[in-house]
């Protein structure tokens, strides 16, 4: 993350967090499972996920933000700090970020730490599976949404469509849900008190920090959203209500 900063700094644009997010995890993981003495599958298992994750969410913020100016976020923050945008971007973005993603990581270390486990092996199954789902989730969602902002005639207008129909927030719903499965994968390990933490520090962040809360604020006084709100269940996709 401090070298996502210098770079940030160079570009004037704080959005390069969002694309080291996701290799920041590819780094950690790799990084523990060659450094660990083992190598089970669980391991390997744990690597793949992440790496498919990680690659995918990063490829796609740089090419959702390739030639546009910084994130509305970000942007409002360099005008709120002012002369002290630097140290308020290194701590308050970027080691910030780092600080969370270390507690993320919880499960991945104790996996490639321990490689002792309990006699539950079906919970790897149980996690990569519920990966998966939200992986695919996310990935639609997201694939859908950047559809949907290429298009010039949709300017201005709310996606309802497709996975957005039945929830606002489909990708982070996808996101949540696919380090549910993560952390179901360190279940064998005996140390899922520890690893819990990581799911819930996500789902907590995107629901009422920087995902869904934030990005509700933007849309304040847009009637068609409004009406978008009333009728669509805000994070765990649902049949929307016939108003």
């Amino acid at each position: 993350m401090s070298g996502a900063f210098i770079v940030a700094l160079i570009k004037k644009d704080n959005g390069i967090a969002d694309i080291a997010w996701g290799l920041g995890f590819i780094l950690v993981t790799w990084m523990v499972f060659e450094l660990s003495a083992t190598n089970f599958p669980k391991q390997r298992l744990l690597l793949f996920l992440v790496t498919i994750w990680g690659v995918r969410l990063s490829s796609y913020i740089c090419i959702r933000n390739w030639g546009k100016p910084e994130d509305f976020r970000y942007a409002n923050w360099r005008k709120e700090w002012g002369d002290k945008t630097v140290i308020n971007s290194f701590l308050r973005v970027f080691m910030l970020q780092g600080a969370v993603m270390f507690v993320m990581c919880l499960p991945i270390i104790i996996i490639n730490a321990t490689p002792k486990t309990t006699h539950l092996g079906s919970f790897y199954v149980l996690g990569a599976v519920l990966w998966a789902i939200g992986f695919f989730i996310e990935s639609i969602a997201d694939y859908q949404m950047l559809c949907f902002k290429d298009n010039i005639a949709h300017k201005g207008h709310i996606m309802q469509k497709g996975l957005w129909k039945y929830s606002r927030h489909p990708n982070y719903f996808g996101e949540a849900l696919l380090w549910w499965g993560i952390f179901l994968t360190a279940v064998p390990s005996g140390y899922w008190y520890i690893s819990i933490i990581s799911p819930l520090l996500i789902t907590y962040l995107l629901l009422k920090v920087s995902g869904v809360t934030m990005l509700e604020k933007k849309y304040e006084g847009n009637d068609a959203y409004t009406d978008y709100k009333r009728r669509t269940s805000a994070f765990i996709p649902w049949f929307p209500k016939q108003i």
